[in-house]
């Protein structure tokens, strides 16, 4: 079931950090996909290349998942966590 929230600015600010958080995972596979390929001519064997693509491969897919487990429990606590924040940003625009 899908919660209402009562203040708009939630919403946006969870989009804006789903939005940037998509983002920094598409850069990070960019990332790792351009260094390997730019270290793999001179990774020598194709034991060591193997090597390389299996703990690239296993950083990239723990991050992504770290990534994702921050937006799904981002998304069960907005009301709390962005809430909280606009309740000081609030304060301090007083």
């Amino acid at each position: 079931m899908q919660k209402v929230y009562t203040d708009p600015r939630i919403a946006s600010k969870f989009a804006g950090d789903r939005m940037w958080s998509l983002a920094a995972i598409v850069v990070l596979w960019l990332l790792y996909a351009f260094v390997f390929y730019e270290v793999k001519d001179y990774a020598g064997s194709s034991e060591v290349i193997w090597a390389l693509m299996i703990s690239g491969g296993l950083v990239i897919l723990f991050n992504t998942a770290a990534i994702f487990a921050m937006l799904f429990h981002l998304s069960e606590e907005r009301d709390e966590i962005y809430g909280l924040d606009l309740h000081y940003l609030d304060l301090k625009k007083q």
